[in-house]
């Protein structure tokens, strides 16, 4: 209720949203390497998406909050490809109910920094309508995003999502599937076409020490571009401020 309110307030004082090209970046499977740490180093406001249960998860976080860094849960889901290993805390088809939310819940509280999540793997679980279901059911309780990383073109998440009135997005271009420095250049052109024509869009990376380097030369050309670097949940709040404007207006012509 409390949200809502808010977004009526917007869509008063703020009839149309006028906001420049926005950009945000997340970088993945953080927590397992010390290295992963040196992400933070990165400029501009770089989110992050930690692997419950790993090593330097609670290092990260602690010090990523410190940094005024957005922070995910990056809760490891089944893949199609089941040699792949999924890691701790990971849901599984086979669970019931009162384990996946036990499991999910008990992920979270390792990590009560973070302001959602997104899947780690999960090509097979996104596809299954019940588990998303189980999975809604307790971001909607806590107030979380959902970021799909869009592992298969089959998900069902996002749409069990909006069922259950859980604020989502979906991953556009990952920038970093094949390391070298031409296809990094080539997603991250794709990137910004993207925001560019739809004046947003989001990035999945990796904290390879090649995409890092890359980042690091590439972030502070976007300002110059004309791009904004944002905190995922920014852009989960302008989606659903644009979602209420056009109800309204819709409201208002009839």
């Amino acid at each position: 209720m409390k949200k809502l309110t808010w977004l009526l307030l917007v869509i008063c004082t703020l009839p149309s949203l006028a906001l420049g090209k926005q950009i945000a970046i997340v970088i993945d499977d953080i927590g397992n390497h010390q290295r992963d740490l040196n992400t933070l180093n990165l400029p501009g406001k770089i989110s992050y998406s930690i692997l419950p249960h790993t090593p330097y998860s609670q290092i990260f976080a602690r010090l990523a909050s410190k940094a005024n860094k957005e922070l995910l849960l990056h809760i490891p889901m089944q893949a199609l490809d089941t040699s792949k290993a999924l890691g701790p805390g990971a849901l599984t088809s086979d669970m019931s109910k009162e384990q996946l939310q036990y499991t999910l819940g008990n992920a979270l509280a390792s990590l009560p920094q973070v302001k959602g999540v997104n899947n780690h793997m999960g090509s097979a679980l996104t596809q299954e309508s019940l588990p998303m279901k189980w999975t809604m059911e307790v971001l909607k309780k806590r107030n979380l995003y959902f970021l799909d990383s869009r592992t298969t073109g089959l998900s069902q998440a996002q749409n069990v999502a909006n069922l259950y009135g859980v604020e989502n997005v979906g991953r556009h271009v990952f920038l970093d599937n094949i390391l070298n420095e031409q296809q990094l250049q080539f997603r991250f052109n794709e990137l910004k076409y993207k925001a560019d024509r739809y004046n947003f869009a989001i990035a999945i990376a990796h904290p390879h020490p090649e995409t890092i380097e890359f980042l690091q030369r590439m972030l502070p050309e976007l300002e110059q571009q004309g791009f904004e670097l944002v905190p995922l949940s920014q852009l989960v709040e302008r989606k659903y401020i644009q979602l209420a404007q056009a109800e309204n207006k819709g409201v208002s012509a009839r």
